[in-house]
């Protein structure tokens, strides 16, 4: 136990729980703060089931876990056992989260969103451009000595200026991203979404005044009526939507087959939503498709056949990976733990960049259940 778990604050009267070291050193001074006795695992691998349960043991009053963690009833009811009242996840997503349940034994449940937008839009760029111009096929070309000269037709890849981009979930990654690739590309844009983003077709609609003010061709915004109506018409498609029943396998062969052949796919939102072993076929049988992925559907394994594509681009899970948003995600989820064992109430405003200051608000930033678990809304 002691090799495995670094002990802060021995004396603190809260015990919580952290399954992962964290980035910084702001979100351990917010629990310290709060008479919190800190242990955080060092095991630099995936902690199971058993290993937390342990962990959690007899007395534990908040956990913070992560995103590759099952977060299911049973953890929830020896957390409420062990005298736990909050749970937060290091992410902004929680579809590793059994909500219910945790409403169920009382324990409060905490997200880190508000941090991760912009860093990991920017990555969804990144993939879009890197697979667009064939970036690390060329690079790979050039260390293994295979560059002999220009060639008109080397590495010949997809022009993005005045294309179609489509995105799949427009919340507020999916809006950070398509604003970014409208305004830097002058993308028209196809969106669905179960819900109307009035925000975001006011933005692109005044960038489009903008540009016919100064006699240039203005961007276009469609709202899809379907999925099926964004994958016709995107010659870039991103996927942004929340990982559930619904969304679970929602790219399969079915609708690649839909896509255009030189359509280019990105996906930083969660593996599943892309049946890979279809994405890896199709890859296969379309050299002329690519595909961007920052998340898989079995992380961290890759599903056989997947490494070996050339005109795919694979990266692990590093989306929010910019020591800014990491941090950030670390001190809202402390401060998730921290205002609930303090009797804080909820934050309820979508900007939580008060809690990034010095002088943080006496309240719980992100509770996903706060209505179910009765904790009351910060008033101010």
């Amino acid at each position: 136990m002691e090799k495995e778990w670094k002990i802060y604050n021995p004396d603190g009267k809260k015990r919580v729980v952290v399954t992962k070291e964290l980035p910084g050193n702001t979100w351990l001074e917010v629990l310290k703060n709060s008479d919190c006795r800190v242990e955080v695992c060092q095991s630099g691998e995936i902690v199971d089931n058993k290993k937390i349960l342990s962990a959690i043991g007899d007395k534990c009053n908040g956990v913070i876990g992560q995103l590759t963690e099952n977060w299911n009833e049973e953890l929830f009811r020896a957390l409420k056992n062990a005298g736990g009242v909050v749970y937060s996840n290091y992410a902004v997503g929680y579809d590793n989260v059994n909500v219910d349940a945790a409403s169920k034994q009382g324990i409060a449940v905490g997200n880190t969103p508000g941090v991760l937008t912009e860093t990991t839009a920017e990555m969804a760029v990144a993939l879009t451009y890197a697979v667009a111009r064939r970036v690390v096929e060329a690079d790979d070309f050039m260390r293994h000595g295979k560059y002999g000269g220009w060639l008109p037709d080397l590495f010949l890849g997809n022009r993005l200026w005045r294309q179609t981009v489509g995105v799949i979930g427009a919340g507020r990654i999916g809006s950070a991203y398509a604003r970014m690739m409208v305004q830097g590309e002058h993308m028209d844009l196809v969106y669905y979404d179960i819900y109307q983003n009035r925000q975001l077709e006011k933005d692109i609609k005044a960038f489009a005044r903008f540009l016919e003010s100064h006699g240039e061709e203005p961007v276009k915004i469609i709202r899809a009526e379907s999925i099926e109506d964004v994958l016709r018409a995107a010659d870039v498609l991103s996927l942004h939507p929340v990982l559930n029943d619904k969304t679970y396998h929602l790219i399969t062969s079915k609708e690649l087959a839909m896509m255009k052949e030189n359509a280019i796919l990105i996906n930083v939102s969660r593996g599943a939503v892309i049946d890979e072993a279809d994405l890896v076929e199709h890859c296969q049988n379309n050299p002329d498709f690519r595909a961007g992925l920052d998340v898989f559907e079995d992380e961290p394994e890759m599903q056989p056949g997947l490494p070996d594509l050339e005109n795919a681009t694979i990266v692990p899970h590093i989306a929010s990976a910019t020591r800014w948003t990491r941090e950030g995600m670390a001190v809202l989820a402390a401060s998730n733990i921290a205002g609930i064992l303090n009797e804080y109430p909820a934050w309820e405003s979508e900007d939580i960049s008060p809690f990034l200051g010095e002088n943080r608000p006496k309240a719980a930033p992100s509770i996903i259940n706060a209505q179910a678990d009765r904790v009351p809304a910060y008033s101010g």
